[in-house]
């Protein structure tokens, strides 16, 4: 059995605030903290523990705040650890074999805007062992990828957002990696490029690589991910694949019937939660714990026909939400 692509084991990150007082702009918070008898310490990341199968696209998901970024730098070994340790690709946390063979994007990247398309690329290249033909090559088939071919010769400080975020990604993407690690990719994206990325994303996969990406679209996780991770206030609150986290009851049933008689109409709303006319047709929501066959056979008895049954199940968002009021309750 293959090792892990990514493994993490009871990291743990503090911050310690007391230089905050030297940082314009900070003093006050570090008085105030002092003052009200608050440790000028922060624990950003509180014993978070997972693995990242070889192969798999994993979603890192949290409120702002509360600690992916951090979580991140540590993987990437920008951050020490407090305590804890963690594996990438079969190598300790920072280990520089395992860097030749990763690809990331920071979430706020900071570029030479006066480089173009293929000098930035080629620079970032030089990081790794490629010729330069190699360099060139790949540069090129990336540019084309991303779409940013009609900007080839524009230096990156002409860039939209979302151009820039482009090229980031084909930075991360210059050596080849193995696993690719993106922290927030679908920032300044509009819906064509979010799509385009999630594409790129199936693409990877299909070659093999392994990529762990944080994002706040939801919808884009619950289309690509095999399994996520939800990380609130610096701990793990959700682990596991799509499927298993949002398995559960059917919470609410609606049962829209057309052409039924006023007067069962007026019966059967007394056992919904709530009605909406819809022309000749009416939409029953049920409550969950209903007896759905009952009520159709019900309405189809008194002359109605129906016309759709749609169940509601948890989504990601509700778990998402869930699980953020449960971190920030007392």
């Amino acid at each position: 059995m293959s090792t892990p692509a990514l493994s993490v084991t009871d990291l743990v990150k503090t911050f310690d605030l007391g230089f905050l007082g030297s940082l314009p702009g900070f003093g006050g918070l570090a008085a105030r903290l002092q003052i009200k008898g608050i440790a000028q310490r922060v624990q950003a990341v509180r014993g978070v523990s997972f693995e990242v199968q070889r192969g798999e696209i994993f979603g890192f998901l949290g409120p702002n705040g509360a600690g992916k970024t951090t979580t991140i730098k540590m993987l990437m070994g920008l951050l020490r650890p407090t305590s804890g340790s963690g594996t990438l690709l079969g190598h300790p946390l920072g280990h520089r074999e395992a860097r030749q063979r990763l690809g990331f994007l920071p979430e706020h990247p900071y570029f030479y805007d006066y480089l173009k398309p293929m000098e930035f690329l080629d620079f970032y290249g030089q990081l790794f062992a490629m010729t330069a033909k190699e360099r060139r090559q790949r540069a090129a088939a990336l540019i084309e990828r991303l779409g940013l071919s009609h900007a080839v010769g524009r230096p990156l400080r002409k860039f939209s957002k979302g151009m820039v975020q482009r090229i980031g990604i084909a930075q991360a993407l210059i050596n080849d990696p193995e696993l690719v690690v993106l922290d927030e990719p679908m920032s300044g994206l509009d819906p064509i490029g979010r799509k385009d990325i999630r594409d790129l994303i199936f693409e990877l996969k299909q070659q093999g690589k392994t990529i762990f990406f944080s994002t706040h679209i939801l919808q884009d996780v619950e289309m690509i991910c095999d399994r996520v991770a939800i990380i609130i206030n610096g701990q793990m609150r959700a682990l596991g694949p799509l499927t298993e986290l949002l398995q559960s009851p059917t919470q609410q049933v609606d049962v829209v019937v057309g052409r039924l008689p006023e007067e069962a109409a007026r019966r059967l709303e007394g056992l919904a939660q709530g009605t909406v006319r819809l022309g000749d047709a009416i939409q029953f929501r049920l409550g969950d714990g209903a007896d759905v066959d009952t009520f159709v056979g019900d309405a189809l008895g008194a002359g109605g026909r129906l016309v759709s049954v749609v169940p509601h199940r948890r989504s990601l968002e509700d778990l998402f939400v869930a699980e953020a009021k449960r971190g920030a309750a007392p």
